[in-house]
């Protein structure tokens, strides 16, 4: 790992593989879904190593703390040496997993678009 100084939070952020592009890392760090020690910040702030970023992953949001620096982008095993996950957020994530999980067992999707005798009635019920 090429260790830096000064590593930009949008480039740390795309080296660590949170986001595909500088440009998407960017985007999330001004529309405030990043924060950096608890704060909002700007993408040109410069990480450190200690410091907690919480960025959104899919569904959830993950809160993370800073082991290594790099502007480099590499593959996902030299990605994952970057940062750690919090033992709160990994709870976190795995309970609203399986919450997700819960409710779509409860709310399973149709197998087929209704036809027209079933849209009729589907009209019928709702203006009841």
């Amino acid at each position: 790992m090429a260790d830096s100084a000064a590593v930009r939070l949008d480039k740390w952020l795309w080296a660590a593989r949170f986001f595909k592009t500088r440009g998407l890392a960017r985007a999330a760090v001004q529309a405030g879904k990043v924060t950096y020690n608890g704060q909002r910040s700007k993408p040109a702030k410069l990480v450190e190593i200690g410091a907690v970023i919480v960025t959104p992953r899919g569904f959830d949001r993950m809160e993370v703390n800073v082991l290594a620096l790099s502007e480099q982008r590499k593959n996902a095993t030299e990605a994952q040496k970057l940062y750690a996950e919090t033992a709160a957020s990994e709870k976190q994530r795995a309970e609203n997993a399986a919450a997700r999980k819960l409710q779509q067992m409860y709310n399973p999707h149709p197998d087929h678009r209704p036809d027209k005798k079933e849209r009729r009635e589907l009209i019928k019920f709702k203006h009841q």
